[in-house]
């Protein structure tokens, strides 16, 4: 869920929820409340209205009463100077915070309640009021008192009235709880609706927040080790999910850099073991010849093509390391011709010939391309990628006539050639790491014929920078064929 709809349903439920459970609530206690104080006090038609008008309340709660003295009155009005029949009467009209008056032509002569601040001066004379159970005199002092007054007449022709005097302060429990559980209700909604956003909040946007938080000190500490889980489409799930992205690019990075690194080191280990071979043994001639070993012409003449000889290797050694090095930063210098296929290459067998016949290996090649075909290279970096792969097959010739075959093929918009050699081949398992930097399928044996491992992932950029493709097929002890394809040039004819 999006980040503004959250916002917006919270705003919804924050103003609705509250509203709608407060009307549930009053609905509840008019249904049940109001039932419990008509049935307490008599009241009919129990609703709010008593509530909202305190003096209606008054009238109505203490009618039956009324009704009930205006009957004894006019059946026998001696008995209200009865104490016993009047105590009686108070006791019910106590329940209701009520009290009992009775007056005897300008004298009171019971009063139920002595500690109720009335005087005979504050209630209504005689006849001043209508007989009406649900009407009184409201008396505004100390105390807020309604007054009801019956006014009869004794059987000797005294006048006389009976009062029913209802405080107003200490009135209705029932009504006070109803307001204190209206009060607590509404606390209790707003507690529940602040309860439930802050859950709703903290699982949509504080729990993802506390991830991010985990993950960034995690990163800080240079863990990348762990990945975050996202959940919904919201913003912050969007948040969560790029976060996980940069931290798996983080780690690629770091592993890469990590790799690179181990790269380097082997580099240097391989670098440091191939230079200290020639170097040694251009040490040891030349010492050779300054101590006077070589005492003779032919014995100089060694010791000199020797020596010649290994600088040559440590001058081809560091000539691929400067190359591996701008291929690193993409910064071979490449300059395409076009070339005709045919001249080219019988070029090439003729220079490659003449060194591998020093070396006794035998030398076929077989070209059966057309002799105009053209392609589109760096002559001096196409040689590179045939002298290599030949220098390599040469490394690991171990067959007493060792033969390289030499093929030029057309394959539709590509020439193909194909390198093979007789030599001890490469195992199956190292077969998909050769064109890898620094990969040696024989440590120790790589060590014995030299080289630094970048020789093959050097003639891979070539040709793939050439457009082409390079791979290789192998069986140990029969040989290896390397196959690469250069694409031909083809003219554009334009329509006049």
């Amino acid at each position: 869920m999006k980040l503004k709809t959250r916002l917006t349903i919270s705003f919804c439920i924050i103003i609705f929820v509250p509203i709608f459970l407060a009307v549930f609530v009053l609905f509840a206690f008019q249904q049940f409340q109001m039932k419990a104080i008509e049935k307490t006090y008599g009241l009919e038609e129990g609703n709010f209205n008593y509530l909202t008008n305190s003096m209606q309340l008054l009238n109505r709660f203490t009618k039956k009463n009324y009704e009930y003295l205006l009957q004894e009155v006019k059946q026998d009005p001696d008995q209200f100077q009865d104490p016993i029949f009047l105590e009686r009467i108070n006791r019910q009209l106590h329940e209701k915070y009520s009290s009992l008056l009775v007056r005897k032509e300008e004298t009171l002569i019971y009063r139920g309640d002595e500690s109720l601040r009335l005087q005979e001066s504050d209630l209504p004379g005689y006849g001043e009021t209508e007989p009406a159970a649900i009407s009184g005199t409201y008396v505004d002092g100390d105390e807020e008192l309604l007054i009801k007054q019956i006014d009869f007449a004794f059987t000797d022709g005294v006048r006389g009235s009976v009062f029913i005097v209802t405080t107003a302060y200490g009135m209705l429990p029932e009504v006070q709880s109803l307001l204190l559980d209206g009060c607590i209700s509404v606390l209790v909604i707003l507690v529940l609706t602040a309860a439930m956003l802050i859950i709703w909040i903290y699982r949509g946007i504080i729990r993802p927040i506390k991830k991010l938080e985990t993950a960034t000190l995690n990163i800080k500490q240079g863990n990348l080790d762990f990945t975050i889980e996202t959940e919904g489409n919201d913003e912050i799930s969007d948040l969560c999910a790029h976060f996980e992205e940069m931290r798996k690019r983080l780690k690629e990075s770091f592993e890469k850099q990590m790799a690179g690194e181990q790269e380097n080191r082997e580099l240097i280990s391989n670098i440091a073991h191939d230079l200290k071979t020639p170097i040694t043994t251009v040490k040891g001639y030349s010492e050779g010849l300054l101590d006077g070993v070589a005492d003779t012409p032919e014995k100089r003449e060694k010791y000199l093509k020797t020596i010649n000889s290994k600088a040559n290797e440590m001058d081809a050694l560091l000539n691929e390391l400067t190359l591996y090095a701008k291929i690193d930063t993409n910064r071979i210098p490449y300059n395409f011709n076009r070339i005709n296929v045919a001249a080219y290459f019988n070029d090439c067998i003729e220079e490659i010939g003449m060194d591998l016949e020093t070396k006794h290996i035998g030398l076929a090649y077989f070209n059966y391309v057309d002799n105009d075909v053209m392609i589109i290279a760096d002559p001096e970096q196409l040689k590179r990628v045939v002298n290599n792969i030949i220098g390599n097959s040469v490394k690991y010739l171990d067959k007493k006539q060792g033969l390289i075959n030499i093929r030029i093929k057309d394959v539709g918009d590509f020439i193909q050639v194909e390198i093979e050699d007789n030599g001890q081949g490469i195992a199956a398992k190292d077969l998909p790491y050769v064109f890898e930097r620094f990969y040696r399928a024989d440590a120790s044996r790589n060590s014995a014929t030299g080289g630094s491992g970048i020789g093959l992932s050097i003639v891979k950029k070539i040709v793939e920078d050439h457009g082409g493709k390079i791979w290789v097929a192998s069986k140990e002890s029969v040989g290896t064929v390397m196959y690469f394809v250069i694409r031909k040039y083809q003219e554009v004819i334009q329509d006049e």
